[in-house]
């Protein structure tokens, strides 16, 4: 261990320390991991055990998901969260991507209102990744930050006007195992918020901006309540006002959706908006209800936003952000550029603008791109229905239940549908395994939740021996051939030699553990992670 963390008793740095990484695990940072570890590491590790506590009752039958009886009073409460600040009034388009340093300028520079910098889904979480993001987000900040592509020679600057920066936490569930605090890994959202608070407050503040964050993959009001004590200590420890620290949580659980008010409760004097995180949300639906046969999805494809129980739950949202004073924010279009095909490119455009328009029109104060070209398009979409920097007057007349919320759309698994669900699982998964966690895949810019999906149905079709359109019955055997019959097509495209390099084989490995096993695994990333 470098001598510069004999400091901080009890820590250990057990990856490469590269030029640059001691300026972001400084003693004061250590010290204050040190502090969130030691006070709220037991907790979190009791949530994450409740969350399988509760899907072993809700496999059984014992429980069913509903909205709490013991907060009925907090949902009938007349109460608000604290107003945004004023640089996250407008949040009509925001862009995604992870904290690579050419992405960070590019997507800064895009013209979107807020570039959502992720450490999560759209990252492979290996530490050079984690901490070389750490650094440009603070060269972000103190608007220092540069590029020079070393194949093309092209420079890359920040402009004069930029995107607000929102930084991505990693879910509770992922650890950081290159930081050791008394001999345990500290928790990866807990290493990603408190190195990015305690590096860009002071920056930001001069800026006339703060730290804001988007918190992940949160199922209950206790997962929130853990979050609003980890901020409280942090503001308190560095000296900060309650309410400097800024979160967006993204609603991408089915838990979470019947606890909404009670999440934005907990986190009130915190807390600017939600977020519909669609991909995720259906990769939940299913696990969260993964012995329950009605509950069964068609072809991914086939699950919309138009669809019953996505519609509710965007439309619920809403109006209960609203009638809190929070922002409600849209989900990502993962249309990107096809390139050298103009009616193929044409085609993916109207869908980003019928899919923003949407958006736009029940309500949402904001939604997601994937890709700087796309800006302009969401952009025109909201501007056509917004007359102000957000929507938050316009409250849904609905009343969420349960059975609109998880009923399952009705439509066909088609034979192409389960081949789709192998290769995209698979191109992606080689993707991550190689460093990259947001991977354009047909079209599409795909992160760590296509690649949940995809192999979440393959498991629930052949746990509960769905059919094809064919009448064929989705079994171990066919799903074995379909995931081989998908690595076989991607080898004879790129090759004998890229296969190998591109640990297409090991995706393919994992990809038939996954959607074979007897139990179901609660992410594929925990176990991927082992193997980066």
């Amino acid at each position: 261990m470098d001598g510069s963390f004999a400091k901080t008793a009890g820590i250990e740095i057990a990856g490469e320390m590269r030029p640059g990484y001691e300026d972001i695990l400084t003693p004061q940072a250590l010290d204050l991991l040190a502090g969130l570890h030691r006070k709220f590491e037991a907790e979190r590790r009791r949530l994450m055990a409740a969350r399988l506590e509760r899907q072993a009752r809700l496999d059984s039958g014992e429980e069913v998901l509903d909205f709490p009886a013991e907060t009925a009073a907090i949902r009938a409460g007349d109460w608000k969260v604290r107003p945004a600040p004023a640089d996250l009034a407008d949040r009509r388009v925001e862009i995604t991507g992870p904290v690579d340093r050419k992405m960070v300028i590019n997507a800064l520079n895009s013209g979107a209102k807020c570039f959502m910098a992720d450490f999560e889904d759209a990252s492979t979480p290996s530490w050079t990744n984690m901490m070389d993001g750490q650094i440009n987000l603070r060269d972000a900040n103190r608007r220092t930050i540069d590029f020079t592509d070393p194949a093309s020679g092209k420079a890359y600057a920040l402009n004069d006007e930029t995107a607000v920066l929102i930084a991505r936490a990693r879910g509770l569930h992922l650890p950081e195992r290159h930081i050791l605090i008394d001999g345990e890994p500290v928790a990866g959202a807990f290493a990603d918020f408190a190195l990015y608070l305690l590096h860009n407050h002071a920056a930001l503040k001069a800026r006339g901006s703060g730290p804001y964050f988007y918190l992940p993959k949160i199922e209950t009001r206790f997962e929130a309540r853990l979050w609003a004590l980890v901020i409280r200590h942090c503001e308190t420890a560095l000296g900060l006002e309650t309410g400097t620290v800024r979160v967006t949580i993204l609603i991408e659980t089915l838990p979470a959706t019947f606890e909404l008010d009670e999440i934005l409760y907990e986190l009130r004097e915190n807390i600017t908006a939600l977020n519909a995180g669609r991909w995720d949300y259906i990769f939940s639906y299913i696990k969260r209800q993964k012995t329950d046969p009605s509950k069964v999805l068609p072809d991914r494809a086939e699950v919309t936003m138009t669809s019953g129980f996505m519609a509710a739950y965007a439309q619920h949202l809403i109006a209960v952000c609203h009638r809190r004073g929070a922002h409600a924010m849209g989900g990502m279009s993962a249309f990107i550029p096809v390139k050298g095909d103009e009616a193929k490119n044409a085609a993916a455009m109207d869908k980003v603008k019928a899919d923003k328009t949407r958006e736009a029109r029940i309500g949402h104060d904001g939604a997601w791109v994937a890709h700087p070209a796309l800006v302009p398009v969401a952009m025109a979409a909201f501007d056509a229905v917004m007359d102000g920097p957000n929507q938050l007057g316009v409250i849904p007349n609905i009343k969420a239940d349960r059975e609109t919320l998880t009923a399952a759309p009705v439509g066909e698994i088609t034979e192409a549908g389960v081949l789709a669900n192998a290769d995209v699982a698979i191109r992606y998964i080689a993707s991550w395994l190689s460093g990259r966690g947001a991977a354009p895949i047909h079209n599409l810019m795909e992160d760590a939740a296509t690649a949940e999906i995809s192999r979440a149905q393959l498991w629930q079709w052949r746990t509960h021996g769905a059919k094809t359109e064919t009448g064929r019955t989705i079994d171990a055997a066919y799903v074995r051939g379909v995931i081989k019959q998908a690595a076989d097509a991607i080898r004879a495209e790129i090759g004998d030699d890229a296969f190998g390099a591109g640990r297409f084989c090991e995706a393919e490995g994992l990809l038939e553990d996954l959607a074979l096993s007897d139990g179901f695994e609660e992410f594929l990333t925990l176990p991927a992670y082992e193997r980066i």
